[in-house]
């Protein structure tokens, strides 16, 4: 134990959630913003899209995610509704490229999307992707982090799930005030029960700078200083980084279903097991004048 802090521990499986924490590539934003932070109050930039670069960077990502068999894995796609946060989820786990003249009834994205006019992507073999509002970015004054109406998002990103948005209209957005450091916090802990009320077990998040940092933030406490969720710092474009979530609420409130066995036969079950491999008396009779505890 380092201080008060234990250097091992366990949890039950079925509380534990995979989760990888993915900012979207470079945008056209973040290109204007290196050379000049005033772009980012820039209308220009209104929710900005991918560069070719950011789509590169996307490409890469997901060629690690295949390498290390993390892709296969992932069961769900939990994304911003953002343009350069829609479009990187579409680059990292999406399927083919559409070539053209294909249909696109089953496009994730469509062709043409954002400045860059990136091809049509498909849907076939790719996990599940709802869209939700509680991982956008830190809101408020940067018009690059105002979304656009969720009824244009649907025609440019045909499989990707949006029911979970409540208005079409972006009603969050403040044109005169910044989202304040506890304002977003407690948005990152609501989005934190609303990934414990998943099914899945293997969720990626393709969210944003200032809201993953934050998020990171809230958890760590139980950890040594050698062992942190990583660094305190802003996430590079495309960088990811896994975390295990783990439910540590009493049992009632979680619902979480049991995946352990209890063992033994099941009193339901007695009658329909086959007399054979049943445990005979005589294997009762042995344990019972040979061993005190069960082995």
């Amino acid at each position: 134990m380092t201080g008060d802090v234990p250097l091992r521990t366990a949890y039950p499986l079925q509380r534990c959630k995979n989760i990888y924490l993915i900012r979207h590539g470079q945008g056209f934003h973040n290109l204007a913003g290196d050379k000049d932070l005033a772009a980012y109050l820039s209308p220009k930039y209104l929710d900005a899209s991918l560069t070719s670069h950011g789509f590169d960077q996307a490409a890469a990502l997901r060629d690690h995610l295949k390498s290390n068999g993390i892709a296969s894995s992932v069961q769900l796609v939990v994304v911003s509704p953002l343009t350069r946060t829609l479009q990187t989820a579409v680059g990292v786990f999406g399927g083919d490229v559409i070539l053209n003249g294909n249909s696109t009834e089953t496009a994730l994205m469509i062709d043409g999307v954002g400045e860059y006019k990136h091809k049509a992507v498909s849907s076939v073999g790719a996990p599940p992707f709802v869209a939700v509002e509680w991982c956008r970015e830190q809101m408020g004054l940067h018009p690059c982090d105002q979304r656009h109406p969720i009824s244009t998002y649907r025609s440019l990103f045909p499989a990707i799930d949006f029911s979970d948005v409540v208005t079409d209209e972006d009603t969050w957005w403040n044109a005169t005030a910044r989202e304040s450091r506890d304002e977003l916090v407690a948005r990152c802990e609501n989005f934190v029960q609303w990934l414990l009320k998943r099914e899945e077990t293997e969720i990626a998040v393709v969210s944003h700078s200032s809201f993953l940092k934050h998020l990171i933030g809230i958890f760590g406490d139980d950890c040594s200083s050698k062992l942190h969720l990583g660094p305190q710092k802003y996430f590079e474009n495309c960088e990811m980084r896994s975390i295990v979530l783990v439910d540590k609420r009493p049992e009632e409130e979680s619902k979480v279903p049991r995946k352990d066995f209890p063992g033994g036969i099941p009193p339901d079950v007695i009658n329909t097991t086959p007399l054979q491999s049943r445990p005979s008396r005589h294997h009762h009779h042995f344990f019972h004048h040979h061993s005190t505890e069960p082995v």
